[in-house]
């Protein structure tokens, strides 16, 4: 019995303690730019080339007869 009390002690005490203990860091924060490209327009590009082309090449036709 004597045992279980003294290790009780020991938790409350090793955990009282361990309220006491602070841990300081230190955070540095580096803020630089971002440069990104993207290019996704090109394939909505190459699509809509396609799909006017042919329309165009159509109209072209239509208009010179």
């Amino acid at each position: 019995m004597r045992t279980i009390r003294y290790f009780c002690l020991a938790l409350l005490l090793g955990a009282m303690g361990s309220g006491c203990i602070s841990a300081k860091t230190k955070h540095e924060i580096d803020v630089r730019p971002i440069h990104i490209t993207m290019d996704i327009n090109l394939k909505i590009d190459r699509e809509l080339d396609n799909f006017f082309g042919d329309i165009d090449a159509a109209g072209g036709k239509e208009a010179t007869e």
